[in-house]
Parts: C-alpha cells; sequence; structure tokens
C-alpha cells in the first residue's frame, strides 16, 4: 500500500472526515493513479497555490462534471494503450454528485467507463456555506433549511444515490464510511480490480456542518451506521453482495452529539419518523445481527 500519496499540510478543518477518508482511498488506489475532484471542500482544502497535498496528477474540474472529466481522460488512457496501468478516479461532494453533476455522472457510467468514481458524502454544500444537498437528512437545521415557527429543518429525507447509481447495472456499488478505515480500503481496491464504472458512496462527518465536537468525528460516522441510517452495503453488477451487520443502537445517540438536530430532540413525533427511517433501512438490507451470527462484511 502507498503511503504519503495526500499529504499533510492541507486547510482542511479539526476532525474533517473527508481529509481523512481522502487519504484512505489514494493509499489503497496507490501511485499509479489519476485523480479528477470537482470543485468543494476536498480542492479548496488540498490544492492551494502555489502548493498541493496531492502525491498524484490531480485535475481539477467544474463543481458538476468531475466523471465526464475522467471519461476523456479514460478514453484517453485507453487510445494510448495505457490504461490497464493506471487508476483513474473521480470526486466529488454530495451536491457536485447527487444535485449538480448526477446528469455527468450518469452518463459516465451508462457508457461504460472504467473509471471509480467516489461521492465524499458530507451531507451538505459546506464549502459554500452549509446549503442543503438532496443528500441532507431529514429534519437538518441548515442555512437553506432553517428551522423556526413553520421549518423543522430539511423536509425531505436523503435522496437514493446508490439506488439510483445502481440502476445503471454497473460493475460494482458500495457504500462505505470514514468510521471504518479497512473496509474503506477494502471496497477501493475491490472496486479498482473490477473492469467497468464503479460507484463509492463515502460518509464523511464534518463538525463545521454537523456542528459535533471534531474529536468525534470516527464515533458519529460510526453511529450513523450502527444506527442503520447509513448502511453499508456492496453490489456487483447489480446484485446485492453484502453487508455489515450492526446491533442497532437508536438513532437519538447518533442526534444528539450534532447540534444540526438539536431542535428536535424534544420532539419525540420528529424522532419516531427518523427512526422509522433507519428501521426501513435495516429490514431492507437484513442489518440487524443476530445472536448466532458473528460474521460481518
Amino acid at each position: 500500500m502507498d503511503k504519503d500519496l495526500f499529504v499533510y499540510g492541507h486547510t482542511a478543518c479539526a476532525g474533517c472526515g473527508q481529509s481523512l477518508a481522502s487519504r484512505l482511498v489514494l493509499e489503497a488506489a496507490g501511485k499509479n493513479t489519476i485523480v479528477v475532484n470537482n470543485t468543494g471542500c476536498l480542492e479548496v482544502f488540498s490544492t492551494g497555490y502555489p502548493e498541493s497535498c496531492w502525491g498524484v496528477p490531480f485535475i481539477h474540474s467544474l463543481f458538476e462534471n468531475a466523471a465526464a472529466v475522467a471519461s476523456g481522460i479514460e478514453s484517453a488512457l485507453k487510445y494510448l494503450g495505457k490504461k490497464d496501468k493506471i487508476n483513474v478516479l473521480a470526486q466529488g461532494g454530495d451536491g457536485g454528485t447527487a444535485d449538480i453533476g448526477l446528469q455527468a455522472l450518469s452518463g459516465m457510467l451508462e457508457r461504460g467507463h472504467d473509471v471509480l468514481y467516489i461521492c465524499y458524502d458530507n451531507e451538505a454544500y459546506m464549502n459554500t456555506g452549509i446549503q442543503r444537498s438532496g443528500l441532507t437528512p431529514l429534519d437538518t437545521n441548515t442555512t437553506t433549511s432553517p428551522i423556526g415557527e413553520k421549518s423543522l429543518g430539511n423536509p425531505r429525507p436523503k435522496k437514493p444515490l446508490l439506488e439510483i447509481v445502481n440502476a445503471h447495472g454497473i460493475a460494482y456499488a458500495a457504500t462505505a464510511s470514514v468510521g471504518y478505515p479497512q473496509d474503506v480500503q477494502r471496497k477501493v481496491k475491490k472496486a479498482l480490480s473490477l473492469l467497468g464504472p464503479k460507484f463509492l458512496h463515502l460518509h464523511v462527518p464534518c463538525p463545521l456542518g454537523w456542528r459535533h465536537e471534531p474529536r468525534q468525528t470516527i464515533l458519529v460516522a460510526r453511529l450513523a451506521v450502527e444506527t442503520g441510517l447509513f448502511p453499508l452495503v456492496e453490489y456487483e453488477n447489480g446484485v446485492l453482495m453484502g453487508v455489515r451487520k450492526i446491533k442497532p443502537k437508536p438513532v437519538e445517540e447518533y442526534l444528539k452529539l450534532q447540534a444540526r438536530f438539536r431542535h428536535i430532540l424534544n420532539k419525540p413525533e420528529e424522532l419516531k419518523r427518523i427512526q422509522e427511517g433507519a428501521d426501513f433501512n435495516i429490514q431492507r438490507y437484513n442489518l440487524k445481527l443476530e445472536e448466532a451470527e458473528n460474521r460481518e462484511v
């Protein structure tokens, strides 16, 4: 495994889940990698001119088109006969992927480009002022879904991005969390071992936007998984191949650590709605770890 491909010295916030995840991803991908990155937090804090934290070729695309640029790079490498030696990663945040970048991503997937796309999901447009995105959870307090007398925050649940991507019938589609580093790197390596388009939805807490203590990033990330709010699953060619089993915890354990949900902690009806969403995920993916089971995927 290649070390020091994403180096220290960036300007990310203390406890940034995205910076931790980026290092894990690049270590697993290795030095023979080209990265295309949408505009967003990751690009801004890691490439302040004239310096860069990236030890591999790094191309900054527009907010919405990393998938399109990566498609062109992959096609050029094929033409030059070098694609089998070089990994191509396209990267974006939740807004740049699930919202304004969804068209470019879908095009990359349906054309069959041999690219791994990674969505770093911190659940809002953090770089531009903590505006809601299609992946912002229900009842989240953001600058564009503020709380008040007539609002409890974001009125919609997270967009089912993995299901949308998986509907393209691609080689590999999975979720991962920075709270489980070995799982992240296993999935990156597995994805890159397969031919064709691949997608990794990577959950990365943001202390600034989520308003949790920076030292609690890993704890918060793990609780998202352990409550069933962010299931860890993986598909190959559209078929569910594995899930990480959990002993489900109440969603309140996750929510109470984040000030973005402070306004609903005394509202049982809203906690029930969020718990129902977690319970749906647990049932859908059969996440509950039974006493007789002792394996995780």
